[in-house]
């Protein structure tokens, strides 16, 4: 049977490779048909006959899949072939001519070739491949941010910084309504240092006993106020744009740290094509590459109390961390509890291999032998009994 299919596939590609003949071969159709029957033919096999699943070998099933594929493919090819040499086959003759109409206009190949290298040319060349803001997103460069880290945490003096960033030039317009003065208690500073930072803010409490709404000193546990009431305020103070809150802002998008230190830093002019509107600034990394928020860091434009210089790149690196750690509070606490969960699998596990080797050494070491019943002493067990077939004793 494997030489019988073997010859079988052998007799069907040689065929398929004769169909691609632009002299030889008869048409698709009639050719398939006659090819099949001399094939039945030559397997001594009825032209009405098909063999069922039941009676055909795996083999033969795998070899008639490839053998249809196969011709498929040699079908197109020979299309293909016939086409590039400009020949296509007449079923009243029975052979090969040439395309008269081809053969007439060969100026139609050239103009078409003109008109898709212009095109082309014309396409690379539009405007619109020249204007830097459209369709077009930067690579956001990638810097060492140190508490990235997986045993590492933040850094208490850049954090610090941050809130004076944060407090003399964003909080002008953006809030942090999920982030209370408790929070910074002996993160960015001390208690004594956040009770007199509270105390500078008023908020609105009440209603006290006439019904009516005071203003006061913020406690501890009061979040930090927003520099707008309400979002009707904020837009109308911001040319109809809303300034989101810093809170979680960080975790917005994806790679949120390099594109926030690269946002603060991407304000530059806006490239030839680029219209910028009224109230909108151009930055490069900014969706778009229009945004109504200006630059606002420049240098020396805080005083840090640790005596940092306060550079641009200084100011955007220590605002975004400062925006980190406001949206992942827990940060420090989780590189700790990792770093003690690391520590306590080890000591487990090397009190697991000395319980193993304890416990299971013997077991280990254990020699089995064989003694015979003539040394031990030992009754001998009655023989089994053996039925016969029959199902009687013997």
């Amino acid at each position: 049977m494997r030489r019988e299919s073997g010859r079988f596939l052998a007799l069907r590609l040689c065929d398929c490779t004769l169909a691609t003949s632009q002299e030889n071969a008869p048409a698709g159709g009639r050719y398939f048909k006659e090819r099949t029957s001399a094939i039945r033919e030559n397997r001594k096999e009825p032209a009405n006959t098909i063999r069922t699943g039941a009676k055909r070998t795996r083999n033969e099933l795998f070899i008639d899949r490839r053998l249809v594929s196969n011709e498929k493919m040699m079908a197109m090819i020979g299309k293909v072939n016939r086409l590039l040499s400009r020949k296509r086959f007449d079923d009243k003759t029975g052979s090969w001519v040439k395309w008269k109409q081809l053969r007439k206009r060969p100026w139609l190949g050239i103009v078409a070739g003109l008109f898709g290298s212009c095109g082309t040319i014309v396409y690379f060349l539009n405007d619109s491949s020249v204007k830097a803001s459209e369709g077009l997103e930067p690579i956001l460069p990638s810097y060492p941010w140190a508490f990235k880290g997986p045993f590492t945490a933040f850094d208490h003096a850049a954090l610090r910084r941050g809130w004076i960033v944060y407090r003399n030039v964003c909080s002008t317009c953006h809030s942090l309504q999920y982030v209370r003065f408790l929070d910074l208690v002996n993160v960015t500073h001390t208690l004594d240092e956040v009770k007199d930072i509270a105390s500078e803010y008023e908020v609105e409490d009440g209603p006290d006993d006439q019904g009516e709404y005071y203003m006061r000193p913020a406690k501890l546990t009061d979040p930090i106020p927003p520099p707008y009431p309400n979002e009707q305020a904020a837009r109308a103070a911001n040319f109809g744009s809303y300034p989101a809150d810093l809170s979680y802002i960080i975790y917005t998008r994806h790679n949120g740290f390099n594109f926030m230190f690269s946002l603060l830093t991407g304000w530059m002019d806006p490239p030839a094509g680029v219209e910028v509107g009224e109230a909108q600034y151009f930055n490069i990394y900014f969706p778009g590459g229009l945004t109504g928020m200006a630059q606002m860091l420049f240098d020396g434009m805080v005083e840090y109390d640790d005596g940092t210089v306060a550079s641009q790149s200084q100011m955007a690196k220590d605002v975004v961390e400062f925006l980190s750690w406001t949206a992942a509070p827990e940060h420090d606490t989780r590189k700790i509890m990792t770093v003690k969960g690391v520590g306590i699998c080890l000591i487990m596990t090397v009190a697991l291999a000395f319980m193993y080797r304890r416990y299971w050494s013997h077991v280990r070491s254990r020699r089995l032998a064989f003694v015979p019943n003539c040394i031990t002493r030992e009754p001998r067990l009655p023989a089994p009994v053996l039925g016969s077939r029959s199902g009687k004793r013997s």
